[in-house]
């Protein structure tokens, strides 16, 4: 048997897929490395939007100008869900974050109990 990451052969168990701890790490950085500029641009947008939400929203809601967020650098175009509710409120979502419009350019941010 032959290591998956670099091709050495393998000592000890028949199971064994890697030659050591250095190799098999290495193998799985690159299999779970944001394969394109693209996605690893998208997964850090999330992540900045999601930080913004949590250092607004202390205390599970938070009513707050769309001015700052937008100064902050929160991009509105980038979340992960989208849900609506029975009494047609809309919330985008990023994770467990979410927040709704409101009108005069305030946004309601809130956190999901679930």
């Amino acid at each position: 048997m032959e290591c998956l990451e670099c091709g050495e052969k393998i000592l000890g168990r028949s199971d064994k897929k890697f030659c050591n701890d250095a190799c098999r790490n290495a193998y799985n950085n690159k299999q779970n490395k944001d394969s394109t500029n693209l996605m690893r641009n998208v997964n850090n947008k999330l992540r900045k939007n999601y930080r913004i939400m949590m250092e607004l929203n202390t205390d599970g809601k938070a009513k707050i100008a769309k001015s700052r967020m937008d100064g902050l650098g929160f991009d509105f175009d980038y979340f992960t869900n989208l849900k609506v509710y029975k009494n047609g409120s809309e919330y985008r979502f990023i994770y467990d974050y979410g927040y709704k419009l409101l009108e005069e350019d305030f946004v309601l941010i809130v956190k999901s109990q679930s």
